[in-house]
C-alpha cells in the first residue's frame, strides 16, 4: 500500500469489482480506451491486474481516497505485451485511468508518481513507457509532468497511439 497526500494505493482486490466495472463503464472515462466497458470485460480486467501482481511482484494498483476511502480509479506499471517491440515492450508500462468525477485534480498525476517511486525504490530506476491516443491531451499532460517524452506512433486495436519514455 501507498500512501500520498490525498490517495491510498493498494493492490486490487475482488471486492473492488463494482466500484472498478462503474469507472470502466463510464462512456466519458473511456473515450479513448475503446468505450465502456461491460461487466465481462471488467472482469477479466480486475483478473489480469490482480495476477499481474503474482506474476511480476507489481502491476496497477487501485486508487483510493485517502479521505473517505471511495475507489476513483487504477495506476501503476505493468506489461501489456501489445507488440510494438524492443522500444516499448519489455519496459514497464505506465498506465492510469481516474473516475470521471475525480478528474481533473491531479489524482492521476499523484498517483502515477506515487507507483513510479514504489517501483523504483523496488527494482531500482530504469525505463517506463506509456501509451496515449493522440487525442488525449489531459494524459498526455500528465505524461508530461511525469517527464515522458514522446517516441513513436502506432496503431493499437484500430487507433492511433503515441509511445513516450521515461528514462
Amino acid at each position: 500500500m501507498i500512501e500520498t497526500e490525498r490517495l491510498i494505493l493498494s493492490r486490487p482486490m475482488l471486492a473492488d469489482f463494482e466500484a472498478g466495472h462503474a469507472v470502466f463503464g463510464n462512456e466519458r472515462v473511456t473515450t479513448y480506451l475503446g468505450g465502456p466497458m461491460g461487466r465481462e470485460d471488467s472482469w477479466k480486467n480486475l483478473l489480469r491486474n490482480i495476477g499481474h501482481w503474482s506474476a511480476f511482484g507489481y502491476g496497477i494498483f487501485t486508487v483510493r481516497e485517502k479521505q473517505g476511502g471511495r475507489l476513483v480509479g487504477q495506476a501503476g506499471l505493468a506489461h501489456f505485451e501489445r507488440g510494438f517491440g524492443e522500444a516499448f515492450d519489455p519496459h514497464p508500462e505506465a498506465a492510469w485511468i481516474i473516475a470521471a468525477d475525480a478528474q481533473g485534480k491531479g489524482y492521476a498525476t499523484e498517483a502515477v508518481q506515487a507507483a513510479h517511486g514504489w517501483l523504483a525504490a523496488q527494482r531500482g530506476a530504469e525505463r517506463t513507457v506509456c501509451l496515449i491516443h493522440p487525442d488525449n491531451q489531459p494524459s498526455q499532460g500528465v505524461a508530461a509532468k511525469l517527464g515522458y517524452q514522446r517516441f513513436g506512433e502506432v496503431r493499437h486495436r484500430d487507433a492511433p497511439g503515441v509511445m513516450f519514455a521515461r528514462e
